[in-house]
């Protein structure tokens, strides 16, 4: 029997181990675990509303981190796309702006930049401006709304 380890949130995470610097753009699904070092951007794969980038203690990243969900107990000099949340540790440092649907942070995180609250998601948005357009085309042709 086959199991879809994706679907259950099961799959092994990926780890960047403390000692490790890798250099260049990383595009995962899943789960993304840095102790080490990253010198680019980070950036889940668009179909995987699940994923999650958590930054341990000892890892450092220089570049711009996109994932539903960051996890920060060490160091990012750049922006944080979150479509979901953002979680701040005691002792993460961040240098950049943190766009975030949920935020969580803990006392001594350090923040060096603006925040900006998002929707979770572009689908509401869609979806607004879709029945907008509706209603302003049923007020066009005289017909009265409920």
């Amino acid at each position: 029997m086959r199991r879809d380890k994706k679907k259950r949130g099961t799959a092994t995470p990926t780890l960047i181990a403390k000692g490790t610097c890798i250099v260049g753009e990383i595009q995962f699904s899943g789960s993304l675990e840095i102790e080490g070092k990253v010198n680019g951007n980070i950036e889940a794969a668009s179909d995987d509303a699940e994923a999650c980038v958590r930054i341990r203690d000892t890892g450092v990243v220089v570049g711009q981190v996109r994932a539903p969900v960051v996890i920060v107990s060490g160091r990012i000099e750049g922006d944080i796309y979150a479509a979901k949340q953002v979680e701040l540790a005691s002792q993460a440092v961040v240098k950049g702006d943190i766009h975030y649907a949920l935020l969580e942070i803990e006392k001594g995180a350090q923040v060096n930049g603006g925040f900006v609250q998002e929707e979770e998601s572009a689908a509401p948005k869609a979806e607004k401006a879709e029945v907008a357009s509706h209603l302003e085309a049923v007020s066009d042709t005289g017909m009265r709304q409920a």
